[in-house]
């Protein structure tokens, strides 16, 4: 048996701001409906961004759980955590929390719609 990963979705209150968000960030091509936006991103599963009118944006990481987060690797974090506040990515961590010469560690964000999702280094 195999399974795979076909999509992440992600709920929002404003299909508009969040999907925009994602694609400012990863690029790719957006595809709208009524009530989802499909991003399509080379190299990834389809962001689907479903209308959620009364979406409450998770509150952490001062109360409660994430939810889900996302996880994103880059070969050049100072460009990709420019590319994200540049966005609209809300910083949640200080920029210090990645270290660059071992890997490891991340920079933590949330999107305009309050999802977390990480910066690593690749």
């Amino acid at each position: 048996m195999t399974v795979n990963l076909a999509a992440i979705i992600i709920d929002a209150a404003d299909l508009d701001a969040e999907s925009a968000f994602w694609h400012r960030l990863l690029g790719g091509s957006i595809t709208k409906t009524e009530n989802h936006h499909f991003l399509r991103v080379d190299r990834f599963p389809a962001f689907v961004i479903e209308r959620a009118p009364g979406h409450i944006p998770p509150a952490w990481p001062q109360v409660g759980a994430q939810q889900m987060h996302v996880d994103l690797t880059t070969d050049d974090l100072a460009s990709a955590d420019r590319a994200a506040l540049e966005a609209g990515a809300l910083r949640l961590r200080p920029a210090d929390d990645a270290e660059l010469a071992n890997h490891q560690g991340a920079r933590v964000y949330a999107s305009p719609a309050g999802h977390p999702f990480c910066l690593r280094p690749a």
